[in-house]
Parts: structure tokens; sequence; C-alpha cells
């Protein structure tokens, strides 16, 4: 029998070789069944990442073709497949399950000779997303995240024929390739001084070199850049809510779902793996870095989530937001903080795919996602109402979701004064989610006075089915149902909160972990949030004038112009940012 490593190449090849077979194809596929196989492939890939991460210990590693190291020198293709690496593909072929499931034959397809695209560009999605979650060299994570945002610009305008679609696959495609040749050009600094590509063993050798010097702090910024913009960090991060405006609904429970948190997961690995020694980047200058960025992150995240009208927009702010919080707990760099993070993006996956799936169907009801035109009209849909609502809770984190059991455990490895942020933020955010229930699915409150300081507002979008829908299907109202259960699992699994730290404190720096488990000031601190949450958008909906205080928060709101040069200035800038915060250390070093 086979070792389990080997069968860590399948977690690629699987989708890939899915995606061909639906290409191939074409026309003599029909779409009913194009679409079960597309799903069968993602839940046979999805099910082998689950086995495989319950025998993740001691990781497994593959050297694709055998090209093993000789004398300590090593060019092969190196696959590592340890509890988080495992845990993100695993998340990635859900996720796109139950996108592809949702959005089973009611997708507006294109022409029938291209019946298997849309399942086949899914396919290549989670294959991207699988590759860079167990690339253990960073050419081929570099590979990956190239193939994994192809196809997301692909996916972001698959409809080709409208000009709000191209333009944000567009600004989505030139912003993330130019975080992906700064990813490329730290390989190749990092190259040049070590000669290997394999990351473990290009630590081993930046240690050997000695102390950081300027070529390290160069390539250190160059490669987290790559991964900060596609976790859309600030000032990173301008690209996501255009994207999530024009993306289909099925896309966007993917993006915020999963692939910014692989940008997050990125950043992780590539310090743990490459960084971390002495000879690479000072923990406290990445502590400082991510503390700065993260802080930024949540804070413009939160504020612009509460200033928009349009859902998909409102619902990819508070996924910057939340992101700022991820990036924060990572920079904690401790076991504690590292499983926290872990099992706060599990449950944050379930919860916003569910968000964005529901935003969907009013989306294919209605034919708009703008909350102030479709004050009241929600009604009817009540089972939809009732998802919404658990979500936009579970956003809170509202015990016992798995959101408020990741929150409040990096809250306490964080300490107290970051932890008020951590509230804040999430207060802010689902406060944000519960003005949209309350308004559009119960009518409370007057309907908001137009204002001129909306740059979109969601009104008069094209629905995603061939027609209105005047029946919800059942697969689109049971994925959300499914995602949130999964959600609340994570909070109340018996034992996998703390087979989730320990995987992660194994793969992660050395250091005891505890059993992550719930604490009296956990459960405080996640009602605490979710009382506030609802206390702000109480407030919010008896206001007919709108949101309050939009005047100061204009400046913030102009920032988001939907010009590519803006957006290309502020990724220099931050870039430059996360350098003068890194400089230091190796200043002293």
């Amino acid at each position: 029998m086979n070792h389990p490593s080997h069968l860590l190449p399948l977690l690629v090849a699987g989708p890939l070789l899915g995606a061909a077979l639906l290409v191939a194809c074409g026309s003599r596929l029909p779409r009913a069944a194009a679409e079960p196989v597309g799903c069968a492939v993602s839940a046979a890939t999805a099910a082998l990442a689950i086995h495989l991460a319950l025998q993740s210990s001691p990781p497994l590693v593959e050297w694709v073709g055998d090209w093993v190291p000789r004398d300590g020198v090593s060019v092969g293709i190196v696959l590592v497949g340890d509890g988080p690496a495992l845990g993100m593909a695993a998340l990635a072929s859900l996720l796109t399950l139950a996108a592809l499931a949702y959005s089973w034959r009611y997708f507006d397809e294109p022409p029938r000779r291209h019946t298997g695209s849309y399942p086949a560009l899914m396919l290549l999605f989670q294959g991207g997303m699988c590759g860079f979650a167990i690339a253990g060299d960073l050419f081929n994570a570099f590979v990956f995240f190239e193939l994994m945002s192809v196809v997301a610009y692909a996916l972001t305008g698959h409809r080709v024929e409208e000009a709000r679609a191209v333009q944000g696959a567009l600004t989505f495609g030139v912003v993330n390739s130019l975080g992906a040749y700064a990813l490329l050009m730290g390989i190749v600094l990092l190259y040049a001084r070590t000669g290997e590509l394999a990351m473990t063993q290009i630590g081993r050798r930046l240690d050997a070199y000695g102390p950081p010097d300027a070529l390290v702090l160069a390539a250190f910024v160059l490669v987290l850049t790559g991964f900060l913009v596609k976790a859309a960090a600030v000032p990173f991060h301008f690209w996501l809510p255009d994207a999530h405006a024009v993306a289909p609904t099925p896309v966007c429970m993917l993006l915020s779902g999963v692939m910014v948190e692989l940008g997050v997961y990125g950043v992780w690995r590539v310090y743990g793996d490459v960084f971390a020694g002495p000879g690479g980047i000072p923990a406290a200058d990445l502590h400082r870095a991510l503390l700065v960025l993260g802080v930024l992150t949540s804070v413009v995240g939160a504020v612009m989530c509460w200033y928009q009208r349009h859902i998909k927009r409102l619902l990819a702010y508070s996924t910057v937001a939340h992101t700022g919080l991820f990036l924060i707990g990572v920079g904690v760099l401790t076991p504690a903080a590292d499983g926290g993070v872990a099992l706060y993006i599990l449950g944050h996956a379930g919860v916003k795919a569910a968000l964005f799936a529901c935003t969907g169907i009013v989306l294919d009801r209605y034919g708009s996602v703008d909350e102030h035109a479709l004050h009241g009209r929600g009604r009817e849909l009540r089972g939809v109402a009732v998802l919404f609502l658990v979500g936009a809770l579970g956003l809170a984190g509202l015990p016992p979701f798995g959101t408020a059991l990741g929150k409040a455990l990096t809250e306490e490895a964080a300490g107290p004064a970051l932890t008020v942020l951590f509230v804040l933020v999430s207060t802010v955010t689902a406060g944000a989610v519960l003005r949209v229930a309350a308004r559009v699915f119960f009518g409370l409150g007057p309907r908001p006075e137009e204002h001129a300081a909306y740059e979109t507002t969601g009104a008069g979008e094209r629905p995603e089915t061939r027609r209105r829908l005047k029946r919800v299907p059942d697969t689109m109202s049971a994925v959300p149902a499914l995602l949130l259960a999964a959600s609340l699992a994570v909070g109340v699994a018996p034992g996998f909160a703390a087979a989730v730290e320990h995987s992660v404190s194994e793969a992660g720096s050395a250091g005891a972990f505890t059993s992550a488990h719930w604490t009296l000031a956990g459960v405080l601190l996640g009602l605490t949030s979710t009382l506030l949450a609802v206390a702000l958008a109480a407030l919010a909906v008896t206001r007919r004038e709108g949101l309050p205080g939009g005047a100061w928060a204009g400046p913030l709101r102009r920032l988001q112009s939907g010009h590519i040069g803006d957006y290309v200035a502020w990724l220099l800038a931050g870039a430059a940012l996360l350098g003068a915060l890194t400089l230091p250390g190796v200043i002293n070093g």
C-alpha cells in the first residue's frame, strides 16, 4: 500500500483533471451531467484532504517525481501535508462543493457550446487553492498563486457582455498581478542568496548566513506584499469590494470564504518556514508590522462596511475588517493565537459564504442588492430572512458559533487592549449586516432618504439565474443552512477545537499549546459584541436620513475611486510601509 504522502498530488491533480474532462467534452456533455461531475470531483477532493489530515502527524512530505534532496541540495517540487495545509485544502474543496451545489441548474450559463465552462473554472480555482495550501517550495506556491488568480479573474468577469464585470475583473487582475510580480521578485532574491526554493531549506540557508541584511529585508517585503494583496489587507484591499460587486454569488462565496484567508495563511506559512530563524526577520518586527497593518485593516474595513448600501460591497468590507483581525492574531506569534485564528477562519468561512448565498437569493428574486430599494420587500422570504439573521449573529461572535470560539481564543492571546478592538470591529460589521436584515427582510424603520454620497447603490442588477426567481430552489436555501450549521459545529463539536489548535501548534513555531475550550470571559465577550451589534442596528434603522456620521467618513470613501492607477499607487505605498515597519530590526541586527 502506498504511503499516504503519495496521495498529496491528487489534491491538485484531481480538480485539474476534472476541469480538463469538462472542457474536453465541451458541447457533447449536457449541463445535467457537467454539474454533477464538478460536484463529485470537489467532494472527492474534500474527502481526500480530510482523510489525509487525520493522518498528518507527523506531517506528510512528498517530493514529486522522487526528486529528493541530494547532499542537502534540492531542485524538486515538494508538497507538505501538515494540519494547517490540509485543513485549508479541505476548506477550499468544501466551499467549492458548496458553491457548485448552490448554483446547481440555476446559474445563468453562456451558450450551449460552453456548457462546462463554469464548473471547469470552479475546479481549476479549487486546484489552484489546494496546490497553494500544500506547496512546500516558494516557486510552486507562486505557480498555484497565479493559477488561483487567473481563474478568479475569469470567474469575476464571467459576464463578459457587461462593462462593470469586465472593469471589476480588470482591476482584480492588475492589482493581483502586481502582487504576484512582487512575490516572484522576492523569490528570485531568496534563490540568489540560498540557491534553494524549498521553504524549510531556504530558512536553514538564511540562518547559516547569519543576521539579516538588506537583501533579506527586500525579499521579505516583496513576498509578504504578494500575500497581503491576496489577503486584501489595507492599503492593498481596494480590488476586493470592486470584484465582489460584479462577481457571481458563488464566486463571492469562495473569494471571501477561503481565497482571502489563503493570503493570511501564506503570511503565516512563509514566516514560520523561511524567515523565523536568526537569519530571517526578528519576531518583534513581524509583530509590529502585522499589528499596524491589522489594526489599520480592521478599522478601515469596519468603517467602510458600515457606510455601504450595496449589500455585496458591505459584505466584502466586512471580510476586509475580519482579515485585519486575522492578521493581528497571526502577529501575536504564539501557538494559542495561531490556533484561535485557525478556528476563527473556519467559522468565518461558513458564516460569510452563507451570507453571500442569501444575498444571491435576494438578487435573483428582486434584481437588486440595494439595501434602501429593497426596504421591506424581503418579508416573503422568511426562510432566507432567518438564515441571514443567524449569519449576522454568527458574524458578531455569538456563542457557540466557531467565530465566537476562535475570536475568544485570539482575544485571550492578544491581550486586553486588542480585545477591545476585536469587540468593536465585530460589533460594527455585524451591526451593518443586522441593519440590512432589519430593513430588507422585516421592513423595520422608515425608508432611508437618498444621499448623494453613495457611489454604488446596487439597484438595477441583473439576476444570475435565467429569470427572476418566483420560488427559491431547495439547493439555494439548503447550502447556506448547511454552511451555518458547519460554522456552529466548529464551536461545539467535541474535541474539534483542541485538534485544530494541536495541529497548528505542531506545524508552527515551537511552544506548548493549551487545549482550546470555552471560557466564561470568551462567552461574555461574544455576547457583548452581539448585543452591541443589535443595539447599533436598532439605532440605525430608526434614522430616516440614512447612516449617521457619513460626512467625516467621506474622504475615506473617496479613496475607493475605481481607478486602477490609484490602487497601484496605494499598493506601492503599502509595500513601503511594510518595509519601514520591518527595517529597525534589520538595522539593529
